[in-house]
């Protein structure tokens, strides 16, 4: 009996292991506070500013305003006849919100086979190597939040082209909840205790 119950426990653990238990920060507008309840995130942001030259509040205000720190973030599907699920809009996921292809594109040149975008650490590391890339392409400054953050919403080409500039939407957000986040968090981090 004592055998069938654990395997029983094993089974309800691993059929419970995909799903994501990952709470967000409870104070997602301070950077001090999102450290210091999410113990095990700094050292990663920290690393991935070291490697990728990208302040650290440019990657965090980038992660929170596209996931909210969910570490299962999708774009909301839509719906036909206002019930029947249909396709998402694109395959955004995590909390970097990287599409397949973009993933796929970082996993294989910095050869992290088992990257997740589910994961802190590799979400944050993606942001930097995305954001640098735009920096080099596009010579965009690696503080330049405004610009970054658009490069990463419209991809590198749409930048070049301007498509952002016929979304009046993503500039008003970018203005008005972006940048005032990155300011806001680059003050709070030059001020954070070291833990």
């Amino acid at each position: 009996m004592k055998r069938i119950t654990r395997l029983g426990l094993l089974a309800l653990v691993a059929a419970t292991a995909g799903c994501s238990t990952v709470v967000p920060p409870r104070q997602p507008l301070n950077l001090c506070a999102v450290f210091a309840e999410k113990g095990d995130w700094r050292k990663p942001a920290a690393r991935s500013e070291a490697r990728w030259g990208v302040p650290v509040p440019v990657l965090m205000a980038t992660m929170y305003h596209e996931s909210s720190y969910k570490a299962d973030a999708r774009p909301p599907r839509r719906y036909f006849l206002g019930f029947i699920p249909g396709p998402r809009p694109s395959s955004a996921y995590g909390y970097a919100q990287a599409k397949d292809e973009v993933w796929a594109e970082y996993v294989d040149r910095q050869n992290r086979w088992f990257a997740s975008r589910g994961d802190f650490a590799d979400a944050i590391d993606f942001i930097g190597w995305y954001h640098q890339g735009s920096a080099q392409a596009l010579g965009i400054r690696p503080d330049d939040m405004r610009n970054l953050y658009l490069a990463y919403n419209e991809g590198r080409g749409g930048f070049s082209r301007g498509s952002y500039l016929n979304k009046p939407g993503l500039l008003n957000y970018t203005a008005q909840k972006v940048l005032p986040t990155a300011a806001r968090y680059s003050q709070q981090y030059a001020g954070c205790p070291l833990r």
